[in-house]
């Protein structure tokens, strides 16, 4: 899914961090039960996760623009400076307050359970514990015949009404099965819609329409973030689903720059989530993150980084982060494991217990 390789100027995002200073947060009723946010970056490979920039492609003129510059901003001599310069937040923050699973330099590894190994199949393991390979075969807009997790939570009575999903992919209605599960879902070009928006929402609102996109059925992050923050400080949900996806799209693309620099600019996305929980009476001490990818991509021939599905060798191979309330604080696994991607719902659960 999702092609062109160039990244539109984005206007006046001066304009919305002036006005987030404008707008006081709606403090909800605290429902005295745990917060959980799920959040995915959409084929993010655990290479660069794990080892930042790969010298085969920040140096390839097929797929880098600018080698001088991008060497300047996420080139260093080791692997694991060049992650730190990339993901900052992940690896001098996450790493110390939570686990990192998937590096698989250690042994290390997480992997999908299906085997179609594109989106759609990954997102519907993600959120359901559990493969489907006969139904969920492609990435067309179908209503999910499975319960996600979001659902299971959403038509409970301890968290009815407070489960929110945000998805910069047009399809995540269709995934969350929006209508059935009652989960209300920003996705795609969707704008906010709710009675009493926030000066940001609406400004939002008025700005996405007036900034193409590069994708037809994805809309720039910096959108689905700022439309997920907003519904946060405003109605505070205890379970929230957010879903980055420039990473793919720009891999599709063959844009390394560009998939570096979404990377970089995701985890200044996660920074301010996780800051922004820790600043709220409501979600600070109770909240826990869980991160993780739809799918890998592969890395030889070093053309199969733009590329995912049965046919490419390590697109099964992906990561889990978590981090808050409730998480062992072991950093990052150095030691053999398999983990499978099922494990998210199971974890998701054992927390709310």
């Amino acid at each position: 899914m999702k092609y062109i390789n160039s990244l539109p100027p984005v206007p006046a995002l001066v304009l919305i961090v002036l006005l987030a200073g404008l707008v006081q947060p709606v403090h909800a009723q605290d429902s005295g039960q745990e917060k959980i946010f799920l959040i995915t970056l959409d084929g993010l490979r655990w290479q660069e996760l794990f080892t930042g920039a790969d010298p085969k492609l920040i140096t390839h003129p097929q797929y880098v623009s600018d080698t001088t510059s991008l060497k300047k901003k996420y080139w260093r001599a080791t692997p694991e400076a060049r992650r730190r310069v990339l993901m900052p937040f992940v690896w001098n923050n996450v790493v110390e307050m939570g686990q990192i699973h998937g590096n698989r330099r250690y042994g290390s590894k997480v992997n999908l359970t299906n085997s179609m190994l594109f989106s759609y199949p990954g997102y519907n393991e993600i959120l359901t514990g559990q493969a489907d390979d006969q139904r969920i075969n492609s990435n067309n807009k179908i209503p999910n015949p499975n319960v996600t997790i979001l659902e299971e939570l959403n038509q409970s009575a301890e968290y009815r009404g407070s489960v929110a999903a945000f998805g910069s992919w047009d399809v995540f209605p269709y995934i969350i099965n929006e209508q059935r599960s009652g989960v209300p879902v920003n996705a795609g070009f969707e704008k906010a819609a709710d009675e009493n928006l926030t000066e940001i929402e609406r400004f939002l609102n008025r700005m996405q329409p007036h900034t193409p996109s590069p994708w037809g059925s994805v809309r720039l992050d910096m959108f689905t973030h700022n439309y997920a923050l907003e519904y946060i400080k405003r109605n505070q949900p205890d379970i929230v689903y957010i879903a980055y996806g420039e990473t793919d799209d720009f891999a599709h693309d063959g844009d390394y720059d560009a998939y570096l620099n979404s990377a970089h600019s995701t985890d200044a996305f996660l920074r301010e989530l996780w800051e922004y929980t820790q600043s709220n009476p409501y979600y600070k001490n109770r909240t826990t993150f869980i991160l993780t990818t739809d799918h890998g991509r592969g890395t030889t021939p070093v053309d199969t980084w733009r590329s995912h599905g049965s046919d490419i060798e390590g697109a099964d191979q992906v990561w889990l982060i978590l981090y808050g309330a409730g998480i062992e604080q072991t950093g990052e696994m150095k030691t053999e494991e398999q983990l499978y991607t099922p494990v998210v719902v199971d974890k998701i659960r054992s927390i709310l217990e």
